[in-house]
C-alpha cells in the first residue's frame, strides 16, 4: 500500500501467539494516522484545533455524490470544481480523479491530482460539509487550511476504482483516537437511485 512520502510506514507483527504458548493471538499494528483511507482533523494543520476524537460524525454520514473529474485535469482549481456540475443541495462530494489508477503502485506517486485553494473556496462557497478524494492528500496546505478551518470534513485515501460516478449514501467512521491529527477510517458507499 502506498504511504505518503515521509509518513510512518505500516508494521504488523504477532505480539502474542498461541503457537508460542500465549493464551491468545494479539497483533501489534503500527502506522501513521494518515495511512490508507483516513480523515484529517483540523489539528493536522491548525495548532490547538480539534483532534480526531472530537470530530462530529454528521458530515461523514449521509447522502453524497461521487463526481468524476476530467481525466485531463492535473489540478482541481475553482473552474474545475465548478465544471463538475454538482447538484445545488449536495453536501458531501467524493472526487474521483485519475488518481484512482495510482492505487496500482506499491509506492507513493507524488504527481497526483489535488485541490488548490481556489478549488477549496469553490467548495466552501457551495456550503459543502465533506469532501473526499481518491489518493493520500486532498490538496495543498492552503486547501487543507481552508477546508479544515471552515469545519469541512476531509476524507483522503479513498479507493474509488470500482465506483461509478453518481448518488450514494456514505458512512465513513474514523477511529476516535484522542489527541490525534487524523484517523484511519472505514468508508462504505450504498448506491442510491438517480
Amino acid at each position: 500500500m502506498p504511504v505518503y512520502s515521509g509518513d510512518p510506514g505500516v508494521a504488523i507483527e504477532l505480539a502474542k501467539s498461541i503457537e508460542r504458548g500465549d493464551p491468545a493471538n494479539v497483533t501489534r499494528l503500527e502506522l501513521g494516522a494518515h495511512t490508507g483511507t483516513h480523515v484529517d482533523a483540523p489539528r493536522h494543520f491548525i495548532p490547538g484545533a480539534e483532534g480526531a476524537s472530537q470530530l462530529p460524525l454528521e458530515p461523514f454520514i449521509g447522502p453524497c455524490i461521487v463526481a468524476e473529474v476530467d481525466p485531463a485535469s492535473d489540478r482541481l482549481d475553482g473552474p474545475a470544481v465548478r465544471s463538475l456540475g454538482l447538484p445545488r443541495d449536495i453536501q458531501r462530494v467524493l472526487l474521483k480523479t485519475s488518481n484512482s489508477a495510482l492505487w496500482e503502485h506499491d509506492s507513493f506517486i507524488p504527481d497526483f491530482v489535488r485541490l488548490s485553494a481556489d478549488g477549496a473556496n469553490a467548495l466552501i462557497a457551495r456550503s459543502i460539509r465533506l469532501v473526499g478524494i481518491d489518493y493520500l492528500s486532498i490538496g495543498d496546505r492552503d486547501a487543507h487550511l481552508l477546508l479544515l478551518g471552515h469545519g469541512i470534513g476531509v476524507i483522503e485515501g479513498l479507493d474509488l476504482r470500482g465506483v461509478d460516478p453518481g448518488n450514494y449514501f456514505l458512512a465513513c467512521l474514523p477511529l476516535k483516537i484522542a489527541g490525534s491529527d487524523g484517523a484511519p477510517a472505514r468508508a462504505l458507499l450504498w448506491a442510491l437511485g438517480s
